[in-house]
């Protein structure tokens, strides 16, 4: 049986640069994995009434039961003032909650960011390993994610053309898949 590995790619924009890259990963997937794009396109802003008072979002339950479905993940990031995008943080808090529920504990986790500067979303990657520290994901800390320039990577179809990146991405992939058999117990 395949092991599942969640893609979530932290921006909602339709053409977003993480989206693509979410995309891009897909067909990098080994033998014996299967990679799945999560999204968190329809999640309303976290409210802990609504777990308190028994009204949860069906949005909820079912990116709940995803994650819960996934055997690791990868963050696929943009930053936005210097961090994360609110969205991408309300997905983690909507997995976290409610208290003693963590959907996501214990799951090897990797964050992939990027920007069309040259900062390559750095603030970003770092505070969602942040707020995974707290969450019990272990994260891949080598090598380190940063793909600066990503607007210069595509082609006028919205795929993956620069080479380097594409070899770059694939050796990601494939220490993230190492990570994971080290840190998933199977």
């Amino acid at each position: 049986m395949s092991k599942v590995i969640g893609i979530i790619a932290g921006s909602l924009r339709r053409e977003s640069f993480s989206k693509k890259i979410a995309k891009a990963l897909l067909p990098m997937v080994p033998q014996d994995f299967a990679f799945r794009i999560i999204s968190i396109e329809d999640l309303p802003i976290y409210n802990q009434d609504f777990d308190d008072h028994d009204n949860v979002p069906e949005s909820y339950v079912r990116f709940r039961d995803e994650i819960r479905s996934i055997d690791g993940i990868i963050f696929v990031t943009p930053e936005h003032n210097r961090s994360v995008p609110a969205a991408l943080k309300n997905a983690i808090d909507v997995g976290s909650r409610p208290a003693g529920k963590n959907v996501w504990d214990g799951k090897p986790g990797a964050v992939f960011s990027n920007s069309p500067g040259n900062l390559s979303a750095f603030g970003a990657n770092h505070h969602v390993r942040q707020s995974l520290v707290f969450l019990n994901i272990p994260v891949m800390q080598q090598p380190e994610v940063y793909l600066p320039h990503i607007d210069k990577v595509w082609d006028e179809n919205g795929n993956l053309k620069d080479e380097k990146v594409k070899d770059f991405l694939q050796k990601a992939v494939d220490a993230y898949i190492e990570w994971f058999k080290k840190n998933s117990g199977s």
